[in-house]
């Protein structure tokens, strides 16, 4: 958990070959993390979408504000790039509260978890992004935290070892996690609140756009706009970066403007078609009914087919072409279906799924 700081001596003429090239890419990376960032909304009067969660939340945050105490701990779950860390820092904004910012995969030991925790002062909000990958040492000393504002820290070891408590802030733990059924039922039910977040319609990712845009102060049509919003696959991050990608095209191919043509003609480029499917979406689509017949085949052999990592397929594309009634999961493997074929221009035989 220590922070490491690197300091790098270019000499006279800066930067050259590799380290220059690495210095580039992770500028790039920084950019496009600041334009995220720039894109969150700041309350929950300018979050678009998820109006059940929005309303819960906010009774939540209202009621904990009238007792002057922490809000209960809050779970957010659902798929990538719905807005679950845009919550977390929404929660810390209304609550008026510094925000600590880390995930389930860095937290492996229980001294990890302790070194947070005790840094923690009063009211803030800690975020764990990811939080069921978290290792067990470190949930089962989650558990007294959540619920007493205590942890025991051990010192020594074998028999002569001993348990010193150490007395914790309130705070609140927003924990964010994509698969909630791996949570261990002690640690899910220590939350007080637990909010699922649902894909978007076209008519939020329009607002969503429509919100971005004028951040970034890009010249768009409403067409163009739900041109973007049509391709998204129901995620906001996504319609956000696509968003970035046509606007670059607007600037290099076209006259700055983004309307429907130029969107359509961005999006061909960046091989995202009019279902949002992207070149990994369709190869995988293309295999199963090309090479494997419509299927049934098994998930590993549909990802080498690929030449991808089956979690890559099993997380990535496959939930959407499910979603998109593509493909079905059947207990035999993996099946196109009627839809599948006839997207891809293919006819479909008569048995297909």
């Amino acid at each position: 958990m220590n922070e490491r700081s690197y300091e790098v001596d270019f000499g006279d003429d800066g930067p050259t070959g590799a380290e220059a090239e690495r210095l580039t890419r992770a500028g790039a990376g920084e950019q496009e993390r600041a334009a995220e960032s720039a894109l969150r909304p700041r309350g929950l009067r300018e979050f678009v979408g998820q109006p059940l969660v929005r309303d819960q939340l906010s009774l939540v945050l209202d009621a904990a504000r009238a007792r002057g105490r922490a809000p209960d701990h809050v779970l957010l779950s659902g798929p990538p790039g719905l807005g679950k860390t845009t919550l977390a820092m929404i929660i810390a904004h209304e609550m008026d509260q510094q925000i600590r910012v880390t995930s389930g995969p860095a937290i492996q030991h229980a001294g990890d978890l302790a070194a947070i925790l005790s840094s923690l002062e009063e009211g803030e909000v800690l975020f764990i992004d990811e939080i069921h990958r978290m290792s067990r040492a470190a949930e089962e000393m989650l558990y007294v935290a959540m619920e007493d504002f205590r942890v025991d820290v051990i010192v020594g070891k074998g028999p002569g070892a001993t348990a010193i408590p150490l007395d914790l802030p309130a705070f609140t733990l927003v924990g964010a996690t994509t698969r909630s059924g791996l949570l261990p039922a002690p640690l899910r039910d220590r939350f007080g609140f637990t909010g699922h977040l649902e894909f978007y319609s076209t008519t939020d990712l329009l607002q969503v756009l429509a919100r971005s845009s004028g951040k970034l102060e890009i010249d768009a049509e409403p067409a163009g706009l739900h041109e973007i919003a049509s391709r998204s696959r129901g995620t906001p991050r996504i319609a956000n970066r696509l968003l970035r990608r046509v606007r670059d095209w607007a600037q290099v191919r076209g006259d700055g403007r983004i309307d429907e043509d130029a969107a359509r003609a961005a999006l061909t480029v960046y091989e995202v078609d009019e279902r949002g499917l992207d070149r990994l979406d369709r190869s995988v689509l293309h295999a199963l009914c090309v090479r494997f017949r419509g299927g049934p085949v098994g998930l590993s052999t549909l990802a080498v087919a690929v030449a991808e990592e089956a979690e890559t397929v099993a997380e990535v594309v496959e939930p959407f072409l499910v979603r998109e009634g593509l493909m079905a999961r059947t207990p035999r493997g993996r099946v196109a279906t009627g839809d599948g074929w006839r997207h891809l221009g293919l006819e479909a035989p008569d048995d297909a799924f």
